[in-house]
């Protein structure tokens, strides 16, 4: 199947660009996961992000920020799997600090973004409002950069592939560990249920064209 011609398919109007954990206590200096957040930076995913909410906002496209985030005492939070034992240990137990549920300063937010914490689970198609609030405002296309490709990008993509949505990963602006291992996400399983785009190519298709 051919690819979509990207300028229709995150054309401004019915299109979001969604940032999954681009925050402190994950890609940051408060990362509970050190690992991931070097990998975000020495791939270039974190300044390529930076670009593309600056585009996105010149373009008119939402910015969402999809953060994970906790009630008081964790009330809720899943204990239901290794990854929620390891993160909490590494934290402390506490659970995300204050600062760490906050979008890293490169991205935001900026006025007019939206900020939709997520209490529980893997991802913001399940555990948030998102669905919804995308459905009334037309959206038909996601465009996906974050973390991880290891769990939480592919569950995104999944859950929003099977809510009928129009999915865009921005290949160099995801990250996961290995940086090898997510490269084979991106081309043996990503690549079946979206469209793979580099930074490049969405900016180019959200900046205006040139005068004649």
């Amino acid at each position: 199947m051919p690819r979509p011609e990207l300028g229709s398919l995150i054309a401004p109007g019915h299109t979001v660009l969604v940032l999954q954990e681009v925050q402190r206590g994950v890609m940051g200096d408060e990362s509970s996961l050190p690992q991931l957040a070097e990998s975000g930076r020495k791939s270039g995913a974190v300044d390529n992000i930076a670009r593309l909410v600056t585009a996105a906002r010149a373009a008119s496209v939402p910015v969402i920020h999809a953060t994970a985030d906790g009630l008081r005492d964790r009330f809720g939070a899943n204990r239901n799997a290794r990854l929620f034992g390891g993160v909490r240990a590494a934290s402390g137990g506490g659970g995300m600090s204050p600062t760490g549920v906050l979008p890293l300063p490169e991205v935001g937010p900026e006025p007019g973004d939206i900020v939709l914490p997520r209490y529980h689970g893997l991802s913001p198609m399940t555990g948030t409002q998102l669905d919804s609030v995308l459905r009334n405002e037309g959206i038909t296309t996601v465009v996906v950069v974050g973390v991880s490709l290891n769990v939480a990008i592919p569950n995104l993509v999944f859950d929003a592939v099977n809510r009928a949505y129009q999915v865009v990963v921005v290949r160099d602006a995801v990250a996961g560990v290995p940086q090898e291992y997510g490269e084979q996400v991106l081309a043996n399983t990503l690549a079946l249920l979206s469209t793979l785009a580099t930074t490049d190519e969405v900016v180019a298709a959200w900046s205006p064209a040139p005068a004649p």
